[in-house]
């Protein structure tokens, strides 16, 4: 898996201050999207353990609050592997810190047992974040409004009440905005 960038102090891609990885590649392809490089799974440089350490020693900053996974698409099947060991290590080393994850494809329909983009690492990586943002960019539904969305259809799904009761269940930050 490649990366093309890592943001510090980050307020924009979830609540409080963050450390936002953007991954390398994405087949969506949305019209308007704001970082069509990162379609390319080639572009950026490659994640090894080191940025992975120096992720999570940045993370560890009191400041933070936790880590956004966006891109490109994190959840391409092959970004899927590479995604989990950093998930895996900030849930153990750093318990405190939420997971947020961007992905264009919609949970209830790709990322499930049978969905179009499942994996033997997605329900692993669905159990151990806290929100996943659905939803492919929509231009039509562009709305600078909303807070840590770009289009109206997008949903902040609240992942562990979501997995405890098998039905999506969006995230108080988006209900205040319905």
């Amino acid at each position: 898996m490649n990366i093309c960038e890592i943001m510090t102090a980050d307020c924009a891609n979830g609540p409080g201050m963050r450390v936002t990885v953007f991954v390398s590649g994405c087949t969506n392809h949305c019209k308007g999207c704001f970082q069509p490089e990162t379609w390319d799974f080639n572009y950026g440089t490659p994640f090894d353990e080191e940025r992975e350490k120096w992720i999570v020693r940045e993370l560890a900053k009191g400041y933070y609050d936790g880590l956004t996974l966006l891109g490109g698409e994190p959840m391409e099947p092959s970004n899927q592997e590479g995604i989990l060991p950093l998930i895996r290590r900030v849930k153990t080393e750093l318990p405190d810190k939420t997971v947020w994850v961007y992905t264009g494809f919609t949970y209830d329909e790709d990322l499930v047992p049978g969905g179009r983009k499942y994996t033997e690492v997605t329900d692993e990586i669905l159990d151990s974040i806290d929100v996943l943002v659905d939803g492919r960019f929509i231009l039509r539904e562009k709305d600078i409004t909303l807070q840590f969305r770009g289009s109206r259809n997008q949903r902040i799904i609240d992942m562990k009440a979501t997995r405890a009761s098998r039905e999506v269940v969006l995230s108080p930050l988006q209900e205040k905005e319905n």
